[in-house]
């Protein structure tokens, strides 16, 4: 017997507002039947497949130490530098610089709320 994951959960103090930037990070959508709104206490998100599930829900507390846990992600399209361009309009903030002169390594971005994640270079890019 195992368990499988259900979903992704992020204490959020707006949860709606990170359920937007998220969705606009992976390409995930709302649940048709039940659609995010500002306001909402708990906002989940879906992956294109319906395979992936982030959910966000609103906490009191501010996030004030590093995660314990964070995503790492790698462009679907183009290339690490294009898709940090892109996350840093969509609001995320650089934290950190690890990209090495080989072009190995990874950027850690926060999102709008401070939760760290890293951008990797895409697999092509990883076997050149």
């Amino acid at each position: 017997m195992t368990s499988v994951i259900s979903h992704t959960t992020v204490d959020s103090r707006d949860a709606y507002a990170m359920s937007v930037f998220w969705a606009g990070v992976l390409g995930f959508h709302d649940d048709p039947d039940d659609p995010n709104e500002p306001g909402h206490e708990e906002c989940g998100l879906w992956s294109p497949d319906g395979t992936q599930r982030l959910l966000f829900v609103e906490v009191p507390d501010d996030k004030v130490v590093k995660n314990r846990v964070h995503l790492d992600l790698e462009p679907a399209e183009g290339s690490r530098d294009d898709e940090l361009a892109r996350l840093l309009g969509l609001g995320a903030r650089q934290v950190a610089d690890r990209r090495r002169p080989d072009g190995g390594g990874w950027v850690v971005l926060a999102d709008p709320e401070g939760n760290e994640f890293c951008i990797l270079r895409n697999r092509a890019e990883r076997s050149a």
